[in-house]
């Protein structure tokens, strides 16, 4: 038998580390993936992680791994391809490290991705914009760095990632404007220039915020940098908050990539130009900007101002006498009657 936990070792220090240097948060989400897949493995097999063979992680396993992400942890489809990525990913590396678990290899990577439904982005309204970020108390410490970052995420369309990895030599005031250096996904990295408003609100949060060791600009109650789980929180709370002024906001859940998804919508509608908000937002390609063009309702709109309706044949119609149509009901319920005595 062939022990797993060296190869898994070796994956995530050389493979990521060394040969791909992939980010740390790909890291973070692979380890996680691996970790809820021995979980796994352990409770099913009766062995222990650190003692795992090789040969257990073969397809039907992997198979009944995958069923279980989505029927006891509720994991949608896109989760489920993306923990398969990451275990197809591992079996790749182990194919040249260990020749006799070719098959079991190629098995695995066999293992079909679930094809996941494309639906409409969710996105707020200009009404729940405003009451969202009228929703922190500007008066306290904690009220101004919530308005802060509230207010970044919407204008900037950061990723919750990059909106608490953003560190403060990262942010330089420009006249009016205010200049951010995202570091993206994929290690890519973007500048932007927003405006006055967001200068002054992370200048406010800047003059409470005081000394601390962490080089992050935003930092939780207890001096910390601010974690995803962190913003969360506070993004709840507040959403909580405006649906008292914004009902609107009570059947509706606002998770952080809403918000990216907000200044999408609000960089498409004013530039028209795809291209634009693929840069502003850090997309390697615009087919994944496309899924904005089917939440934009100023492009149906355009479209309709350039096509004509079917034609059809004029008429009106011209609903019968009401006293006719009662005489009609009537002998209707006649002739029921003698029928069926």
């Amino acid at each position: 038998m062939t022990p797993i936990a060296p190869h898994i070792t070796a994956f995530f220090q050389k493979r990521f580390a060394v040969e791909l240097r992939a980010s740390r948060d790909t890291c973070d989400t692979y380890a996680y993936a691996f970790r809820l897949l021995l979980e796994f493995m352990s409770r099913k097999l009766a062995v222990a992680p650190a003692d795992l063979a090789l040969e257990a992680l073969d397809a039907p396993l992997v198979l009944e791994f995958l069923e279980h992400l989505q029927a006891e942890r509720h994991n949608s489809a896109r989760t489920r391809n993306a923990r398969l990525a990451a275990i197809r990913s591992f079996m790749r590396f182990v194919e040249h490290r260990v020749p006799s678990a070719l098959d079991q290899v190629r098995r695995v990577r066999a293992i079909p991705a679930q094809r996941t439904d494309t639906r409409i982005v969710r996105h707020l309204t200009a009404q729940e914009q405003r009451a969202i970020l009228d929703a922190p108390e500007p008066t306290t410490r904690l009220g101004i760095r919530d308005r802060a970052m509230l207010l970044l995420a919407v204008a900037g369309g950061l990723r919750v990632s990059e909106l608490v990895g953003l560190r403060i030599d990262e942010v330089q005031f420009n006249g009016r404007y205010v200049d951010v250096r995202v570091r993206g996904k994929g290690r890519r990295e973007r500048a932007l220039t927003l405006w006055k408003s967001v200068g002054d609100a992370i200048r406010a949060w800047l003059a409470v915020r005081g000394q601390a060791p962490a080089p992050e600009l935003f930092l939780n109650a207890w001096g910390k940098p601010m974690t995803r789980s962190g913003f969360e929180r506070v993004l709840a709370k507040h959403v909580a908050a405006a649906g008292d002024r914004c009902p609107s906001f009570r059947d509706k859940r606002v998770s952080p990539h809403v918000l990216r998804h907000t200044c999408a919508l609000n960089t498409l509608q004013a530039t028209r130009d795809l291209r634009k908000v693929a840069l502003w937002l850090g997309h390697a390609s615009t087919q994944t900007t496309d899924i904005y063009l089917q939440a934009d309702p100023t492009k149906k709109l355009e479209a309709l101002a350039v096509m004509k309706a079917p034609a059809l044949r004029p008429g009106k119609f011209r609903p019968p006498d009401r006293l006719i149509a009662t005489l009609k009901a009537s002998t209707v319920m006649r002739t029921f009657d003698a029928v069926n005595p």
